[in-house]
């Protein structure tokens, strides 16, 4: 009872996390008997700092909102698509999302495309990178509809300020002129400052003729490609590996 003034005040303050590491050390007296002020106190700043790492880390994965669970620890090699653990160690340290780079990701459906951009997107949070997941076709109705009721500025700042956007299904059709256009404000404004991760069935080669008008065609792609890293996967589907005595997989 003579702590309890200390605890309120701590959970007044928000230090939620000393006052249960605090109240652990007057329940178990025998364990911190031999520590000194200074290590006691250690361990309540530990306590609270792991604490609000866990809680800033859990407000980030909402905010992505990925499409599946996944983290770079469970990529599968096993499976011939071309995957090099060098080339994945390089893009799960997250340092090309910081320095606003771009990532291309491509190959045939099944491949695991979706899994491996939201298992990045799952790093960067873990970086305390804020994080974005949509597919472009609902991307694109989302700034339809906000140009109708005056979002849209609102949504494109949120957009632009995310420092890792994934555009998923990239090229499932053909683009009209007014998503032409908002696509190349939105590349534009991540131009150089922020990182977007494209994920597309569609080779790279072929997205000028996906996005149609030659001269907005051309800036876009040249906004998004330059100095962008290229992950292009090959082989048959994973979804249709199936024998029963395999391993399972941790990527699916």
């Amino acid at each position: 009872m003579l702590h309890q003034p200390q605890l309120a005040q701590l959970r007044a303050l928000k230090l939620t996390g000393m006052a249960e590491a605090l109240e652990q050390q007057l329940a178990q007296p025998q364990s911190i008997v031999d520590l000194s002020f200074e290590q006691r106190l250690a361990l309540l700043l530990e306590r609270e700092q792991l604490q609000r790492d866990n809680r800033r880390l859990a407000r980030l994965l909402r905010a992505a909102t990925l499409r599946v669970s996944a983290c770079v620890e469970d990529i599968d090699y096993r499976h011939p698509r071309g995957l090099q653990r060098t080339q994945m160690a390089a893009l799960a340290s997250v340092d090309w999302i910081r320095r606003g780079q771009n990532l291309c990701l491509t190959g045939p459906s099944g491949c695991g495309k979706t899994w491996l951009a939201c298992a990045l997107g799952n790093q960067a949070c873990r970086q305390g990178l804020s994080v974005r997941y949509l597919r472009l076709p609902r991307l694109l109705e989302q700034l339809r509809i906000a140009h109708g009721d005056g979002s849209w500025v609102r949504l494109m700042g949120q957009l632009t300020k995310t420092e890792l956007l994934i555009l998923d299904d990239w090229g499932l059709h053909r683009l009209n002129a007014a998503q032409r256009q908002d696509l190349m404000e939105l590349i534009e404004e991540r131009h150089g400052l922020r990182a977007t991760l494209i994920a597309s069935q569609l080779p790279v080669e072929h997205w000028h003729e996906l996005i149609g008008e030659a001269t907005l065609a051309d800036a876009i792609l040249d906004r998004l490609l330059h100095n962008a890293h290229r992950l292009s996967l090959t082989g048959e589907s994973m979804r249709r590996r199936s024998a029963p005595s395999d391993t399972p997989s941790p990527e699916g």
